[in-house]
């Protein structure tokens, strides 16, 4: 466990001294905050209009984000170290290949879990003290799951980004590779929903179709931030089979640590069978 906490330790220090977490905080923050006040802009409202509203429009950016983030924060964890020359010196030491994943993973994830809660933590004390009569109990709640489902779908792309590491020869194949996994799952996975539904015309079971959403981390995250609100029962695009999905918020959030789990057991055996 010493072990693990010293690479933990490093790899958080590391993203403080590049300003990791500064940025990402930053961006959060404004982007929330700029989402809950003007997210409703187009409709020529301006201010702030309800939670559900404002999580709804939260969590659309943070599919976007949040995957992206996770990649790009930890592309180069395995492969960069190999071609700084430091990969074999960390491997002599008295640390084996699954102790120093774990510890990156933790590092890696303690700056995205933080700066998800600085950066939208933000967004919900700003609308807890300017907006007047709204529900604090609401709040909490909503951006509790909010900020705990943004960090977990984060978690689930970090370690997508180990595995991309461990098996890349290059620098810039893990970074291309990881930019090819934030389009597949972010952009291309919808589309492809959306297409079956137009070309089978009915012809697929309908019953069949809601169970692909959780083919993906990110409209699992997705479902997660829209169960139980009003405004999220009449989803767009892909989102609408979501009511034919017979699955509770409980089981929706046991999806996604699924998820987590196969991807970073998947990264600690691509890690153990790299050469080097």
């Amino acid at each position: 466990m010493r072990q693990i906490f010293n690479i933990a330790r490093k790899e958080f220090s590391d993203g403080l001294r590049n300003r990791w977490m500064l940025a990402i905080s930053l961006l959060f923050a404004v982007l929330a905050v700029g989402i809950a006040w003007f997210g409703a802009a187009a409709s020529g409202q301006v201010g702030f209009t309800s939670i559900p509203a404002t999580i709804a429009s939260l969590a659309s950016l943070a599919t976007f984000l949040m995957p992206l983030i996770a990649l790009l924060l930890a592309y180069d964890a395995i492969v960069g170290e190999e071609e700084g020359g430091t990969l074999m010196l960390l491997l002599t030491y008295p640390l084996s290949r699954s102790q120093l994943l774990t510890g990156k993973f933790l590092g890696h994830g303690m700056i995205l879990g933080l700066s998800t809660l600085l950066g939208f933590g933000s967004a919900a004390v700003a609308i807890a003290v300017l907006v007047p009569d709204v529900s604090i109990s609401l709040l909490v709640s909503a951006f509790v799951r909010f900020i705990l489902s943004s960090t977990l779908l984060g978690l689930v792309f970090l370690a997508f980004a180990y595995v991309l590491s461990s098996r890349a020869t290059e620098k810039s194949t893990a970074a291309g590779l990881a930019l090819g996994v934030w389009f597949l799952f972010v952009l291309v996975f919808d589309l492809a929903l959306l297409t079956i539904l137009v070309v089978s015309e009915g012809k697929i079971s309908p019953e069949l179709l809601p169970w692909l959403l959780l083919l993906n981390p990110a409209d699992i995250y997705r479902l997660i931030n829209l169960a139980g609100f009003e405004a999220g029962a009449q989803g767009l695009g892909v989102m609408s089979l979501a009511g034919d999905l017979p699955m509770g918020l409980t089981a929706l959030w046991l999806c996604l640590l699924v998820w987590l789990g196969v991807i970073l057991g998947w990264a600690h055996l691509a890690f153990a069978k790299r050469v080097g």
